[in-house]
């Protein structure tokens, strides 16, 4: 039986028609919503899915390229407490990206990439992954509180 596959896996990509035999596919991946038959209206159906869903992920690549040229050269400083150079506890995701929110940029704390645990003061680069295809570099400067 030839399905069209409605999810990426281990038989294919997203839209690929693939021949599987006739009891995997109506015991299992029609009804789990993996694949469909691959007849001409659900071949239509799947061509208008796509078109909307390249649509939908272009507007988001355009709002990430402009979060990156808003962003170009931030640099975030986060003032905590620390002794002799050591931070008592460390600089989270969300301390990054609540230190963000006060300069007026909503990010998502899960997208912030950050090489390593940041348990001293200084300088480090991290970046924030607004899309799969743009990433944003910044600079982190942490320094003790008075």
């Amino acid at each position: 039986m030839q399905v069209i596959l409605l999810e990426p896996g281990k038989l294919g990509k997203t839209g690929e028609v693939v021949n599987v035999k006739d009891g995997y596919a109506r015991n299992w991946l029609i009804p789990q919503g993996i694949a469909a038959a691959a007849t001409a209206s659900n071949m239509k159906s799947l061509e208008a899915r796509i078109r909307s869903r390249e649509k939908v992920l272009a507007a988001e690549k355009k709002t990430a390229e402009d979060l990156a040229s808003r962003l170009n050269g931030v640099a975030v400083e986060l003032s905590v407490r620390a002794g002799e150079g050591k931070i008592y506890g460390a600089v989270t995701h969300a301390d990054v990206a609540g230190a963000l929110d006060k300069l007026g940029f909503d990010v998502d704390k899960r997208k912030i990439d950050m090489p390593k645990t940041v348990k001293e003061i200084g300088e480090y680069d991290i970046a924030y992954r607004a899309h799969p295809e743009v990433t944003i570099p910044m600079k982190l400067v942490v320094h003790a509180s008075k």
